[in-house]
């Protein structure tokens, strides 16, 4: 009966701000484990725990340089957790800044998605771009678009050219045509206007990309994993139009349903913060396509 009443008089203590804590808390550690869960953070974990446990250990049994050493460990924890979780602490963080659900709160103080002159530049961008992967697509003329969105692309575009023009078919062309200096790099447009050309993407590390795409698809897939970026492949060797949101990928358009598509992801509302309207698996590549 001692026992219970103390547990009563500990629960008496408890106020509405320690069970908030208390939550906060448990929500933190499930994000953690959440985040490092299948990836190779997880191992890391694993060591850290067994080094845990062997400091314990060793300040049971009395192992005095053992301890002290684990000990400067621990004490340059944050540092330490900091450096070698640093991919997972920054994907982490990425997720955070991709959050759209504050941004209907702070539209008074940004520019509205619906502006007219905004809205006829994006709409021409996505009609340019859907007649030139068409052209590409019989040609069989590889092509990379990167389509901006909230998140900027200053760095990538650094990688590039800037060219800051109005987009068309003709200069869209000129870029992409095979002996072209920026046709190797991908093209990036910002707010209707072509804002950069031969720009270099990073690569995908989803170990279960289909082994048949090549590294223009991968740089695709790998942009739109770091971003919010839309992104439009032509494939070089095959043809096809593809699209890359969100890590996945969607593929064989025809120039109609492209432009529904890039319509719905950059000028509607609902393209660019429901989370339902991505499908949840890759298309897989039909034949070997290795650009």
């Amino acid at each position: 009966m001692e026992f219970f009443n103390n547990i009563f008089s500990i629960f008496k203590t408890i106020q509405i701000r320690d069970i908030i804590d208390i939550l906060a808390i448990a929500l933190i550690i499930f994000g953690l484990f959440k985040l490092v869960q299948e990836t190779r953070a997880a191992q890391l974990l694993k060591g850290v725990v067994l080094l845990m446990l062997i400091y314990l250990v060793s300040s049971l049994f009395g192992l005095v340089m053992l301890s002290s050493l684990l000990r400067t460990f621990f004490e340059a924890a944050v540092v330490v957790i900091a450096i070698i979780f640093q991919p997972e602490i920054r994907k982490a963080l990425e997720q955070m800044g991709r959050n759209n659900t504050y941004k209907k709160y702070i539209k008074v103080f940004t520019k509205h998605r619906n502006d007219d002159e905004w809205k006829k530049a994006v709409q021409k961008s996505i009609v340019d771009a859907a007649d030139t992967a068409v052209l590409f697509s019989r040609s069989k003329t590889g092509a990379l678009l990167v389509f901006e969105r909230e998140i900027r692309l200053s760095d990538i575009a650094s990688t590039g050219t800037v060219i800051d023009a109005e987009t068309s078919v003709a200069l869209f062309g000129n870029i992409f045509f095979n002996k072209a200096p920026l046709h190797d790099g991908a093209s990036i447009i910002r707010n209707g206007k072509l804002f950069a050309a031969g720009c270099i993407l990073p690569l995908t590390d989803n170990k279960n990309v289909d082994i048949n795409l090549g590294t223009r698809h991968r740089a695709a897939l790998g942009i739109s994993e770091q971003s919010d970026a839309v992104v439009l492949v032509v494939s070089e060797e095959t043809g096809v139009i593809s699209l890359a949101v969100k890590g996945i990928l969607l593929r064989d358009f025809t120039r109609d349903d492209l432009i529904d598509k890039l319509e719905m992801f950059l000028l509607e509302e609902q393209g660019y913060t429901d989370e339902e309207d991505t499908p949840k698996k890759h298309f897989r590549v039909k034949g070997r396509s290795k650009e």
